[in-house]
C-alpha cells in the first residue's frame, strides 16, 4: 500500500517537473531585451500559456493512453479524474494564449486586437490549422461540462473526444512554424517533436496495436446473456488463454462487442466473478442505450477487450487483514468477484450489499451461497431512506453490523453519492483513511 501511494506521488512529481521544464526552457531562451515593452511582455505571457497548454494536452492524451505503468501506479479511475480536471485548464490556457498573443501583437503593431487576429489567422503559416484545432479543443471542453454530459449520449461524447487527436496534430504545426521558442532553437524543436512522437507511440501501441492483436489470440465470444434482475444482465464471455490477460477479481476491462451500436465505443464493465482460464463474466445495470442493449447480444458475438484495469483488488489490502466490502447498484459486480477471491484465499470477509428493494439485490444469492459455505458473512440492506426514515448505512447501524470495522480494510463501490456518504461514515467510525478504498469506472 505504501508502495502504491509512493508510485502515485512519483507520477504527480514527474508531470509537475515536466511542466516546470517547459517554463524553464522558455526562460532560458528569452532575453530581457525582448521584454522591454507592454506588447512584448503580453506576447511572452501568451507564449508561456501556449507552451503549457501544449504540454497539458499531451499529458491529457497520455493519461488515457492505457499505459500499464501509469495505470498500475495511479489507477484508471484517478487517471480519468485527472484527465477531466486538466481539461478545463487546457481550454482556459488556450483562450489565454490566443488573447494575450493577439493583444500583444496588436500593441506592438499599433492595431486593434480583432484586426490583428484576422491578420494572424490569414497571414501566418499554419495558423488556419491551429484555429481549427483550438475550436475543436473548445468543443471537446464544452462537451465535458456537467450539463453537456448529461444531455449527450456516450457515443456522441466519445466521438467528439476522438477529434482531440486531430486537434493535437493541427496545433503542432503552428508551434514549429510560428512558435518563437521552437523556431529559434533546434534543441527545443527536437525536444517537443520527440515528446509528441513518444505520446503518439503510447496511443498507437496500447490503444490500437495491442487490442487488435489480442483479437486472434484470445478469440473472445459472447457465450450467453443471463438476466439477473430488473435492468441487470450478466454477459458470459468465452475465449482462449484468458488467464494471460492477467485479470484479477475487482478489476474491469473496456469492452467492445461486434454488434450494431456496440463496436465504435468502449465501455468500462467490471468482472463480476473471479476470472477463469477460458471464461469471464461481467454484470451490467442498464444506465444508458449501450448497457441496456447488452441484453440483446447474441451468443457467438465477437468481443474485443482492453485491459484489465483498476486497483480495486486484493493487492490494496494488508497481508492477512480482515476485509469489509460494501457494494450497491452496479458496484456489486466488482465486490462480488473480489469477495470470492479474498474468501477463497482464506481471508475474513464481510459483505454489505445495499439496495432500495429486495428485488434489486442482484447476485445476492451467489454471495449467500458463499456465506452458507462458511466463506464469508453477508448482509443485505434494503429499503429507501425516505421510507425507512433513516440511513441504514449510517455510523450507528454500520458499526453494529460490523463491530470490528476499524480492524478491516474497507472497499466501497457504488453510485458516487453513496460512495461519498459511506466514506464519510467510515471516517466517523474511526477507519483509517489508508484503509478505505474506492474506485469509479466513469470515462467521462
Amino acid at each position: 500500500m505504501v508502495g502504491w501511494r509512493g508510485a502515485e506521488l512519483a507520477v504527480r512529481l514527474g508531470l509537475t517537473v515536466g511542466g516546470i521544464a517547459v517554463v524553464a526552457l522558455w526562460w532560458v531562451q528569452t532575453s530581457a531585451a525582448s521584454l522591454d515593452s507592454a506588447g512584448q511582455v503580453m506576447t511572452a505571457a501568451g507564449r508561456v500559456s501556449g507552451l503549457l497548454a501544449a504540454y497539458l494536452v499531451l499529458v491529457e492524451v497520455l493519461l488515457l493512453a492505457r499505459v500499464p505503468a501509469l495505470e498500475r501506479a495511479v489507477g484508471f479511475d484517478r487517471l480519468a479524474a485527472w484527465h477531466r480536471g486538466l481539461g478545463t485548464n487546457v481550454v482556459l490556457l488556450i483562450g489565454v494564449h490566443v488573447l494575450l498573443v493577439v493583444w500583444g501583437y496588436g500593441l506592438t503593431d499599433h492595431r486593434q486586437p480583432f484586426g490583428e487576429l484576422v491578420t494572424v489567422v490569414t497571414s501566418y503559416p499554419d495558423m488556419w490549422k491551429a484555429t481549427i484545432g483550438a475550436l475543436l479543443f473548445v468543443a471537446v471542453g464544452i462537451s465535458s461540462g456537467r450539463i453537456a454530459r448529461s444531455k449527450l449520449s456516450y457515443e456522441v461524447w466519445y466521438a467528439l473526444h476522438l477529434t482531440v487527436y486531430v486537434a493535437v496534430a493541427l496545433t503542432f504545426f503552428h508551434q514549429t512554424s510560428n512558435g518563437a521558442d521552437l523556431v529559434a532553437s533546434r534543441t527545443a524543436r527536437d525536444a517537443w517533436t520527440l515528446l509528441y512522437l513518444a505520446v503518439a507511440a503510447c496511443v498507437v501501441i496500447w490503444r490500437v496495436v495491442l487490442p487488435v492483436t489480442a483479437i486472434p489470440r484470445h478469440r473472445m465470444r459472447v457465450e450467453r446473456v443471463v438476466r439477473e434482475g430488473p435492468g441487470v444482465v450478466s454477459v458470459w464471455i468465452r475465449g482462449r488463454g484468458l488467464d494471460r490477460l492477467g485479470a484479477v477479481p475487482g478489476q474491469f476491462l473496456l469492452w467492445r462487442f461486434a454488434a450494431r451500436g456496440h463496436l465504435l465505443s468502449a465501455h468500462a464493465y467490471s468482472l463480476s466473478a473471479p476470472p477463469e482460464p477460458d471464461r469471464l463474466r461481467i454484470t451490467v445495470k442498464a444506465a444508458g442505450d449501450h448497457s441496456r442493449a447488452l441484453e440483446w447480444l447474441r451468443p457467438g458475438t465477437p468481443v474485443l477487450a482492453e485491459g484489465p484495469f483498476g486497483l480495486f483488488t486484493a493487492q490494496r489490502t494488508r497481508p492477512d487483514a480482515k476485509v469489509l466490502l460494501i457494494g450497491a447498484g452496479s458496484g456489486i459486480a466488482p465486490v462480488r468477484a473480489l469477495a470470492e477471491g479474498l474468501a477463497r484465499n482464506g481471508r475474513d470477509v464481510v459483505v454489505v450489499q445495499r439496495a432500495s428493494r429486495p428485488l434489486d439485490l442482484v447476485l445476492h444469492e451467489e454471495l449467500c451461497e458463499l456465506s452458507r459455505a462458511g466463506l464469508m458473512t453477508v448482509h443485505g440492506v434494503t429499503g429507501a431512506r425516505d421510507q425507512l426514515g433513516f440511513d441504514p448505512l449510517a455510523a450507528r447501524y454500520l458499526g453494529a453490523a460490523v463491530p470490528d470495522i476499524t480492524e478491516r480494510d474497507v472497499f466501497v463501490c457504488g453510485p458516487p453519492g453513496l460512495t461519498r456518504s459511506v466514506t464519510h461514515t467510515l471516517r466517523q467510525l474511526g477507519v483509517a483513511e489508508r484503509r478505505i478504498h474506492t474506485e469509479e469506472f466513469e470515462l467521462r
